[in-house]
């Protein structure tokens, strides 16, 4: 068979004319140029696989706006958002503004500082706090405490809730309502908004997520400890939410150099908020040397004993799988499964505690347990036990010399300081303040200071379900039904 020239450039000129006018277009087309005739079948491409669901993308803030090494970057929820936004889980209420419509790419993308910008964001961090824990859950979806038998209504988020320096969680308003205030003395003065920050956003959420798994726990009528835990859990939230986000661990790799211990973004909280009250670090500082005699029975310190023994056990944890894998893995992404992997350590304890009257020995117990059952190297054990015991939590199982003096063998998987993998230890005093007086919430978030935690009993609280004002007022109520009644 003989290919002459012209009929090689008779085939160039088709394809060319075929590329600049689809032949899918009914009349158009090299092939449609011979009238009544049909035009013959054209080959398609293999065909692109399409994902079932695009899910949204959303603006915002990464950290605190005052982080500028992150600033304000695009998110996706690989979920259907309807405009509001809004989904099965979370609701999004600014009056005069929501709902918050989609763009024509079915993106909630708007310029920073804006209404429309704040909706986007606290229904972003939100969803993404929930997402976090569900993943840890097996992907079962967390209930709020009021989402039982049957019932499924979402939690109400109010990004501009009102004047003050303020935010909360309620389960009586089924809600999650963060504040703005101007601070004092401030040229020019400026606003500061609380749903603006990841930490504070991931901080309320998390109440109302522990509030839905342990319902009984956010009641005053227990230990301080339990507070503790639920104060706590809040800016661990935080913490983890920003170390499952690639460029956030990248980023604080490469600011500290793999060093957790280094002052980064992550270990202040709520920097904006703190600065605007004065406190150059932020509101709190989760890489502390706090023990249990420096706090009391004040819950909003309480909590911070717990925040820095887990945040040392990440710090720990790190540097010990950075060492053995930092030829094999990006440091950073070594950062994402150590966190991940600390993150359903402490989640799996918590489910697996009581109702009501947990402390942090009981937590720290069942992590021992969980670790060991699930296969880690004893050496994460050895860490857990450590740093738990100096902070004054639990007994010194193993010799604290080591440790102390710092020579640890941090790269030795099987390390336990005597040889010996404990996984029950004691409480340090069982008379401590923290365990046996009355809760301390002055300091508090809004949440802890709620009157329905204030005033209903913990075993009413840990039933779950929705709380009326009636249920709140019910020692009143009695009072008054017994007087009028006579």
């Amino acid at each position: 068979m003989t290919i002459h020239q012209h009929d090689i450039q008779a085939q160039r000129d088709a394809e060319h004319a075929a590329a600049e006018v689809p032949a899918q277009w009914p009349g158009r087309g090299p092939q449609a140029a011979v009238q009544g005739q049909a035009a013959p079948p054209v080959p398609r491409p293999v065909p692109v696989p399409v994902p079932p669901r695009t899910g949204h993308r959303l603006f915002v803030y990464k950290q605190d706006p005052s982080v500028t090494e992150l600033g304000a970057r695009l998110a996706f929820i690989p979920t259907v958002v309807l405009n509001g936004p809004a989904d099965a889980r979370v609701k999004i209420e600014l009056p005069g503004v929501t709902p918050v419509a989609r763009n024509i790419s079915g993106d909630f993308v708007f310029d920073a500082g804006t209404a429309q910008f704040d909706c986007a964001h606290t229904f972003a961090v939100v969803r993404q706090a929930m997402a976090m824990f569900e993943r840890h859950n097996g992907g079962t979806p967390i209930p709020f405490a009021w989402n039982v038998g049957g019932n499924t209504d979402p939690i109400t988020v109010f990004p501009h809730a009102a004047t003050g320096a303020n935010a909360f969680y309620s389960r009586t308003a089924q809600a999650l309502k963060f504040f703005f205030f101007t601070p004092e003395g401030q040229v020019p003065p400026r606003v500061v908004h609380t749903c603006r920050s990841l930490d504070i956003v991931a901080h309320e959420t998390g109440h109302a997520l522990l509030d839905g798994l342990k319902p009984g726990w956010l009641s005053a009528g227990n230990p301080p400890q339990t507070g503790g835990l639920h104060e706590s859990f809040g800016d661990l939230t935080a913490i983890f939410l920003a170390l499952a986000q690639p460029d956030q661990a990248d980023a604080l790799v490469a600011l500290t150099k793999a060093n957790l211990h280094d002052k980064s973004f992550l270990a202040d909280l709520a920097e904006e908020f703190g600065q605007a009250l004065g406190m150059p670090a932020g509101l709190r500082n989760a890489d502390n040397d706090l023990k249990l005699s420096d706090v009391g029975n004040e819950v909003h310190a309480i909590s911070q004993v717990f925040t820095g023994a887990i945040y040392d056990v990440l710090a720990d944890v790190y540097a010990f799988e950075l060492s053995r894998q930092q030829r094999t893995k990006d440091p950073a992404l070594v950062l994402i499964e150590v966190a991940s992997g600390l993150c359903k350590l402490v989640f799996d304890a918590i489910v697996a505690f009581p109702a009501t009257g947990a402390g942090y020995a009981d937590v720290a117990n069942g992590m021992l347990q969980i670790s060991a059952t699930r296969g880690d190297p004893a050496i994460y054990r050895t860490f857990v036990r450590n740093r738990f015991a100096v902070r004054e939590v639990t007994t010194a199982a193993t010799p604290l010399t080591d440790l102390m003096s710092g020579q640890m063998r941090m790269t030795d998987a099987a390390y336990t300081g005597d040889g010996q993998d404990v996984t029950e230890v004691e409480p340090y005093d069982g008379r401590s303040a923290s365990l046996r007086a009355e809760q301390d919430r002055s300091r508090c978030c809004g949440t802890m200071q709620m009157p329905e935690y204030e005033v209903v009993a913990p075993e009413k609280l840990a039933m779950g379900g929705a709380l009326e004002d009636d249920d709140i007022l019910r020692e009143d109520l009695d009072e008054l039904r017994r007087v009028f009644g006579t």
